[in-house]
């Protein structure tokens, strides 16, 4: 485990008890149970965790009951559920602009922001009244109907868009339903023991859904496209996504997770967590009946020396590639990143994966020969060193480990001497900084050969009656099989 986030006070002992929560950039609205609606503006004092917190302003005359709350601020409106109807208001005065008359009892719903290929934001709402499903677009200043309402077979408890599909939860199953102009429904499987089901938007328009402590990810097909499901050490009753992590609110506590690989990243305590949202990358918010805390990420930089140091190296490489450094820079860091994986599958006699990673990288051969024992001459293998200690190979652990050797052997050898009259030099880059590489291809050509060479020595035997080579590995040896 590593610190992802931190979490830092925004609002403590709030008077009136939070419903819900939504934020955009810098604002934070906070809908209470008497309806009083807040916006506070949160200003980060740079450099530090530190938050400027601002009331802007307080609607005590809201509704009588704020149920749920959605901002669009491409649109610059506020989408709510106000005493089981649908209100749409100017986000920056909170004039109401509309409300959609059909949806009168309404108990949920789920919208969805897509970019047209033109560039343009498209909203589609997805509103559950009684078993019915609505469904409506946004323009000019309105919602309109964007085809027949859907018959659901109970009252949908969480819901949310995934791609042309809506996943809906209700008291005993999950179903999907495609937006196929037939409304195709698909049953998918029960929500277990827990009382309200979860279903959760991720960012790449895959829907997360629970079943008790576990989570899996659902495609717009209905079909899992995780190996695993994520196991939490309790039932989530909220979730956000914020790539790549996956932040749960759980009865206790806040967890965080990844989907792959397969982590359990932090648990971070806070005081009856009820509630999440997200106001874009990097910005979440958490909250109890009376607090609000935001999650503030921990720099990449030091999660990924945190990473490395505990050899976590697929999610490192993630955060890597999302790091906003020099392109120059970043690519440095994930090649040696990646090296480190390689080397480290070495370490843990995963001998195929390891060259496989060690090939794509274009990393000296001679380091990677070097990773075992007798193969170099002893004046060159002591110019070459490892991030740890090599590990001691064997009997048939040292075969195999040679039989891995001698497949990435040759596809760089296949390759040397297709470019052996190139022009341009060779370059070789090294598995640890500063040392030394070959760049003369014929040079390398031959250490290659040489190797080669006592590698099949290593590992096979010459039948003398036929005139095969025979692997020692073979369980009839010394008798070869093929004579």
């Amino acid at each position: 485990m590593h610190d992802a986030y931190e979490p830092v006070p925004i609002l403590e002992k709030l008077p009136l008890q939070i419903d819900c929560l939504a934020a955009w950039e810098d604002w934070l609205l906070v809908g209470t149970k008497p309806g009083h609606l807040l916006l506070y503006r949160i200003k980060n004092n740079a450099g530090t965790n530190r938050f400027e917190v601002t009331l802007e302003k307080s609607n005590k005359n809201f509704s009588k009951k704020i149920q749920q709350l959605f901002v669009v601020s491409q649109y610059k409106i506020l989408v709510s559920l106000l005493e089981n109807n649908i209100h749409v208001h100017d986000l920056l005065t909170f004039q109401q602009i509309t409300v959609v008359s059909k949806a009168r009892g309404a108990t949920l719903f789920a919208c969805d922001l897509q970019q047209s290929p033109s560039g343009e934001a498209q909203l589609r709402m997805c509103v559950a009244v009684k078993k019915k499903l609505q469904l409506y677009y946004w323009k000019d200043r309105e919602f309109y109907e964007l085809q027949g309402d859907f018959a659901a077979p109970d009252i949908p408890k969480s819901m949310a868009w995934c791609q042309n599909s809506i996943c809906v939860g209700f008291k005993r199953d999950y179903y999907l339903i495609r937006m196929d102009g037939r409304g195709s429904i698909k049953e998918l499987f029960p929500t277990g023991k827990q009382l309200e089901p979860l279903v959760a938007p991720l960012a790449d328009g895959k829907v997360a859904v629970g079943q008790d402590d576990l989570t899996v990810v659902l495609n717009e097909e209905g079909v899992c496209t995780q190996k695993y499901a994520l196991n939490w050490t309790d039932i989530p009753i909220a979730m956000e996504h914020q790539s790549p992590y996956i932040i749960a609110v759980l009865p206790r506590y806040v967890e965080i997770r990844t989907f792959e690989p397969r982590l359990l990243v932090q648990s971070v305590e806070l005081q009856r967590p009820r509630f999440i949202t997200s106001a874009g990358p990097n910005i979440v918010y958490v909250a109890s009946n009376h607090f609000v805390w935001r999650l503030v990420p921990v720099p990449i930089a030091s999660q990924i020396r945190q990473l490395l140091q505990d050899k976590q190296f697929e999610l490192a490489l993630q955060l890597a590639n999302m790091k906003d450094d020099v392109e120059g820079d970043k690519r440095q860091q994930i090649h040696h990143i990646q090296n480190l994986y390689a080397f480290n599958l070495f370490c843990q006699k995963r001998f195929d994966d390891s060259m496989q990673v060690f090939a794509k990288l274009g990393t000296d051969p001679t380091h990677v020969i070097g990773l075992y024992p007798d193969l170099l001459p002893a004046d060159y293998r002591k110019q070459l060193h490892y991030p740890n200690p090599l590990p001691s190979l064997s009997g048939a652990e040292l075969e195999k480990a040679h039989l891995a050797l001698i497949d990435y052997l040759t596809q760089k050898r296949s390759h040397l001497v297709k470019h052996l009259n190139d022009s341009e030099p060779s370059t070789p880059s090294p598995l640890m900084e500063g040392i030394p590489t070959i760049k003369s291809r014929k040079k390398l050509l031959q250490i290659i050969d040489t190797t080669l060479l006592k590698c099949y020595l290593h590992v096979l035997f010459i039948c003398v009656p036929c005139v095969n080579l025979v692997s020692l590995s073979r369980p009839t040896w010394p008798w070869c099989p093929l004579c």
